[in-house]
């Protein structure tokens, strides 16, 4: 008994109280929120952008603050890995749909969505690299373009049906 309680306890310590986030499920659970991912990117991207507006002022103050200067830095790149994480695991593995060439109209609606949420890894990564605010601009039409696709004219709700 002893010897299972130590067991249990160790796992709870080890991973209950763990810092480490995980995407979400891929049970399948049922539960979506596609819209509130949506916000949380373009809640990603206005963090980003403010960092990026931020290193650059930093950068050429007269005394460089570099705590803060590697805090902003620090904040861009985990964001930008955030946005990667819903892209990729949210959308690109549970939610987007595959559609087969024959069927026109689905297939060309898998393409851009699949083309967008590309194009938004790609300028996540590039914010990474860069202080370009142009790179969260692109970002941003890239959404759209998914928005649009996937939405349609009206939202929808964890089953995919319209609201």
């Amino acid at each position: 008994m002893k010897k299972l309680f130590v067991m249990f306890s160790f796992l709870v310590l080890t991973f209950g109280l763990s810092k480490t986030t995980f995407a979400h499920c891929e049970v399948p659970c049922g539960i979506y929120d596609d819209e509130l991912r949506v916000e949380l990117l373009k809640e990603h991207f206005t963090t980003i952008e403010k960092a990026m507006n931020q290193i650059i002022e930093l950068q050429s103050a007269d005394v460089i603050n570099y705590n803060q200067l590697v805090r902003w830095i620090n904040t861009k790149e985990e964001h930008a890995n955030l946005i990667q994480e819903i892209a990729e695991q949210y959308f690109l593995t549970q939610r987007v749909k595959f559609a087969e060439p024959s069927d026109t109209e689905n297939y060309n609606k898998y393409i851009t969505q699949l083309t967008s949420m590309h194009q938004l890894i790609v300028y996540a990564m590039k914010s990474k690299q860069t202080t370009d605010v142009a790179n969260v601009e692109s970002m941003k039409k890239a959404l759209t373009t998914f928005e649009d696709s996937y939405f349609g004219e009206h939202r929808h709700d964890a089953d995919g049906n319209h609201k």
